[in-house]
């Protein structure tokens, strides 16, 4: 026997890759940083060929969107439970096993791997009876932990939606995003390019978007309208759409840091007013992975009230015959139909108009875009045109030319 000493077998292919997916996992776990956030700098550290990083990104993503579901997969065979660490590493083992589909022993070994030393023996055991119930084809029963959401998310959407419209669209908002890219380059979902479609704006006319940011919308907008102003309340997200504007090489639109509940505009003077309202987001699940566990059951009422501000106000600054347009990316009834129902109850001379055509189902006066029917966000749109006399909305003068007094 030589007296050369034997080299370590070279690891698993493929731990690298799991040991960048776990680390990110932890971040997003521990420090209650953002997948989107957290990533990119890790990948571009991780120096992994192009493939690779993909993998990760599909692991991370995955398995921050699956987790109840991974974890129901998981505590069957748990006596006790375990450490965050752990944790994350089970998680991971049983998304590449149940949703990647990948064989048990490229899944297992590599996440092993990575896994603390102290539990790899835990971690092996787990995930290769995990392997095996999942080849039985045996998984969560119960909606919320199959779909992987929380309780309230799948109650409130069931209670919207209907069960059956509610599950599918649960289940397409669990399928990775697809990139759809405009023609002037800029990245935006197809759902919130139809709502730029269904903003008429009259030729050589004037846009107020009231929450502007990062810009979409807006630099959407300039390409028909002959200029936008673009409002939002944070400087830093107003920053976006300056970066935006200028990246586009759009001209005619003028950014501006203001309180869209205060806008720094007379009354009755703006042709179109956009309200793309902060909401809880329930629409756009499938592209924040993590934003399932963040969002808070009290969102969409406490939300509702900042939207009928918002729509309060547009309905103030548009002009007489003028348009306002209110859209969010969510499903819930607050923040959708009974916004509806507020405006016509306490803006009855406003008329909506006819809602945009298909892929848009009515619901209201409005039109709901659902994430299975064209594979995008869930979106809601409401079209007021208002009286062509000015009676709507006149009265005291824009808040603006008040405090210059």
């Amino acid at each position: 026997m030589s007296g050369r000493s034997r080299r370590p077998a070279p690891p698993p292919a493929g731990v690298e890759v799991r040991k960048v997916a776990l680390a990110a996992l932890h971040r997003i776990d521990r420090d209650g940083a953002y997948a989107n956030l957290v990533l990119g700098p890790m990948l571009v550290d991780s120096g992994l060929e192009a493939r690779d990083r993909h993998l990760v990104t599909q692991l991370v993503y995955g398995t921050t969107r699956m987790r109840r579901a991974c974890d129901a997969l998981v505590d069957g065979w748990l006596l006790r439970p375990v450490e965050a660490e752990v944790r994350n590493a089970l998680r991971l083992g049983a998304y590449q096993l149940a949703y990647l589909r990948l064989p048990a022993h490229a899944a297992v070994d590599t996440t092993v791997e990575v896994a603390p030393r102290r539990a790899r023996g835990l971690v092996n055991a787990v995930l290769r009876r995990v392997a095996g119930a999942v080849a039985a084809g045996t998984g969560p029963a119960e909606d919320a932990s199959a779909l992987s959401y929380p309780d309230w998310i799948v109650e409130c959407l069931v209670a919207d939606l209907g069960r059956d419209r509610a599950l599918a669209a649960l289940a397409a908002m669990n399928e990775a995003a697809e990139v759809d890219e405009r023609v002037d380059g800029y990245v935006q979902d197809r759902a919130s390019q139809l709502v730029v479609d269904a903003v008429d704006v009259p030729t050589g006319g004037v846009v107020v978007d009231l929450c502007a940011a990062p810009g979409g919308k807006a630099t959407g907008l300039a390409a028909r309208a002959r200029f936008v102003v673009a409002a939002d309340l944070n400087p830093a997200r107003a920053g976006l759409v300056v970066t935006n504007r200028d990246r586009l090489g759009v001209e005619g639109l003028a950014v501006v840091v203001a309180d869209g509940r205060r806008a720094p505009l007379r009354s009755a003077s703006a042709p179109v007013v956009l309200v793309d309202a902060p909401c809880s987001g329930l629409g756009s699940l499938r592209r924040r992975p993590d934003a399932r566990w963040r969002i808070e059951a009290d969102a969409p009422e406490r939300l509702a009230s900042l939207q009928r501000d918002l729509v309060r106000e547009a309905l103030r600054v548009v002009a007489p015959g003028g348009l306002v347009v209110y859209s969010v990316c969510t499903l819930t009834a607050t923040e959708t139909i009974a916004i509806d129902r507020w405006a016509a109850a306490e803006h009855p001379a406003f008329q909506a108009l006819d809602a945009p055509g298909e892929p848009w189902q009515p619901l209201g006066r409005g039109a709901l875009l659902l994430p299975q029917d064209a594979g995008t966000d869930g979106m809601y749109v409401l079209r007021l045109r208002a009286p062509s006399d000015g009676a709507a909305n006149a009265g005291p003068k824009g808040r603006m030319e008040e405090e210059s007094r």
